[in-house]
């Protein structure tokens, strides 16, 4: 879990050790053979401009069977239930909603206890950056999902529709509430091709890299696949006696334009054929600064 957590974009420190037990300053052999009560535990340290705790939980999810009790993986005991504790109250109905919305997921009661952090004990040196120290060592997390980018849709509200006319000019309101459509080779992206990503002129939701941006000569941006799968949701439109599909934000709801099966093969097939006026250019050398660096791996 350690070595999971530190790979986490906008986690600080992760440390191993012992929480909520009944005894001062246990060894790890207190909690095999003397049934001190603590749980395997990792303290994590996170900057909250780059990572909220409700994505940090997400993360922490992805890797955990939220249903077993007393075990993970092939370990086995009390010492290795499932729990969140937190130094702050605010923070438990976080928590709790988070559950709420992962229990969706399971036929089985989830059974992660949560509960104030009563007390923390660093575990041995020899515990500390495991895998660092023994790069063959016993661990049945996935690693890799560390880099998993997720997109929190709480951080790109929808805006009232008084905000969306005080913020958008006349074509972007058209485009992105009416489903109007701009004139092809007269937007401002249709030819360009600066490295950075593009997102919700709405709401600044990401919703494409520019890695993924090709030249498909048809007259708009065209991009092979949204930054990640979740970002955009798909309609069936049947005007102009037409058959297509539309590609929507997320959490905006904006009109972004249409999805065709004519992108390049080599690529998945896919070209999404967008609005200029949908979405914001973010420069790559700005996206840490406006919030966007946990995609920068995305664009490199």
């Amino acid at each position: 879990m350690e070595a999971y957590m530190e790979r986490i974009y906008g986690v600080v420190d992760a440390v191993s050790g012992y929480a909520n037990g009944k005894t001062k300053n246990p060894k790890y052999e207190d909690l095999i053979y003397r049934g001190s009560g603590h749980a395997e535990t990792v303290l994590v340290k996170y900057d909250a401009n780059k990572i909220s705790l409700e994505t940090l939980l997400k993360y922490y999810f992805r890797i955990i069977d939220p249903t077993s009790v007393n075990k993970q993986g092939n370990d086995r005991g009390t010492q290795y239930r499932t729990g969140i504790y937190y130094n702050n109250i605010q923070d438990k109905k976080i928590i709790e909603e988070e559950i709420r919305l992962q229990q969706q997921k399971y036929k089985k009661k989830i059974v992660v206890e949560v509960l104030n952090l009563q007390n923390f004990y660093k575990a041995e040196e020899y515990h500390q950056d495991y895998l660092k120290k023994n790069p063959n060592g016993y661990c049945h997390i996935d690693l890799s999902k560390a880099h998993d980018i997720i997109v929190d849709k709480k951080k790109y509200p929808k805006l009232s529709e008084k905000e969306l006319k005080m913020k958008l000019n006349t074509q972007q309101y058209k485009v992105t509430q009416q489903g109007d459509t701009e004139r092809a080779f007269q937007n401002d992206y249709w030819n360009f091709f600066e490295e950075g990503i593009y997102v919700d002129i709405t709401t600044g939701e990401p919703l494409f890299s520019s890695k993924d941006k090709y030249n498909s000569a048809c007259g708009w941006p065209s991009f092979t696949k949204a930054i990640v799968p979740e970002v955009v949701t798909y309609h069936k439109d049947t005007s102009f006696n037409m058959i297509r599909t539309e590609v929507r934000s997320r959490s905006g709801n904006a009109h972004l334009g249409h999805v065709f099966d004519d992108g390049p093969r080599d690529r998945g097939g896919k070209r999404y054929c967008i609005n200029s006026a949908a979405i914001q250019f973010i420069p790559i050398k700005e996206m840490e600064a406006k919030g966007y660096g946990y995609l920068l791996s995305l664009v490199k």
